[in-house]
Order: C-alpha cells, then structure tokens, then sequence
C-alpha cells in the first residue's frame, strides 16, 4: 500500500488544490493532506478552519475515501515518516514553481527517503492560488468556482 502526503498551507482550499487532491487520490492508495502551519506566522483562516474545511471537502465526495486530512509544524519530512508517506505530492502552475518544487524535492531527498511527484496543474487552474483568492475575497469578488462549497460558506461569512 503506497502512502502519498499532499503539504501546502491551504490558506484557503482552493479548487486547484481539489483538483490535485482528487489526481493524487487515483494515483496512490492512500493520500493525507498536511495543512503545515508556522507559530510565527498568521494565517488568513486558522489552521483548525482550513484542516475541518478540507475535510468536509473530502468528505463529500466518494472519489476520496482514500484521502485523510492532517496538520503538521516543522519539517515536511518528519510528518510523512510519522504517517508512513512513501511520497511527496506537490503541484506546480509555472516554471517558476516547478523550479521552488524541484529545489524542495531535492532537499526532502537528502532528509528522507521520499521521492516527490510534482504534477503540473490542470490548465483550468494555472492562474489560481490561495493569495488570489484572498485578495479576490479582501475586495467582496464572486469565488464561485474558485474554491469548494464549504470554503466559498465559510469566506462569505467572515467580517
């Protein structure tokens, strides 16, 4: 049984995160989803939100009995030992991304045993990131469409 982690900061879920979650999920086995977190930095929704976000998301769809939903702080390799990842997923919108995801990969190799599968996003999702969808939100924008039902709920209702 392969294991895969899925870590990103989910700040918030994205569509385009979905859509990599439900890729990875047909891939491998098993897939946990980090939401990774920092003590000294704030985020845009807390780490309980985006964690309780995601796992609604997966939860509503029978696509993804296989994925599970988790928190992590410090090193991305220590995590995927303690839940038995066999993998890193990580996706990449640009060359400027693939190139930030090859980097870690090379460094998680040198920490770990883990290989990283970097998958090149949908075309759909290429433009889409978390920090726009907080700047979409900052100004009161339509997300329909950019982000999952539960997390569009939950930024319609903060102040």
């Amino acid at each position: 049984m392969v294991t895969a982690l899925f870590p990103g900061s989910f700040d918030p879920p994205t569509n385009g995160h979905l859509d990599l979650i439900t890729r990875a999920a047909k891939i491998f086995d098993r897939v946990v989803v980090a939401v990774g977190f920092n003590d000294a930095k704030q985020g845009w929704m807390p780490v309980a939100q985006r964690v309780e976000l995601l796992e609604q998301v997966v939860a509503q769809d029978p696509l993804l009995v296989n994925v599970t939903v988790g928190e992590f702080q410090g090193l991305t390799t220590d995590f995927a030992r303690e839940v038995g990842a066999h993998v890193l997923v990580k996706g990449a919108r640009s060359t400027s991304d693939w190139e930030w995801e090859y980097t870690q990969a090379t460094v998680n190799s040198r920490l770990s045993d883990l290989d990283t599968l970097i998958l090149p996003t949908n075309p759909q999702w290429a433009t889409l990131s978390s920090s726009i969808v907080r700047e979409l939100a900052n100004y009161g924008a339509d997300l329909e469409g950019l982000v999952p039902e539960p997390v569009l709920r939950a930024i319609s209702k903060r102040p």
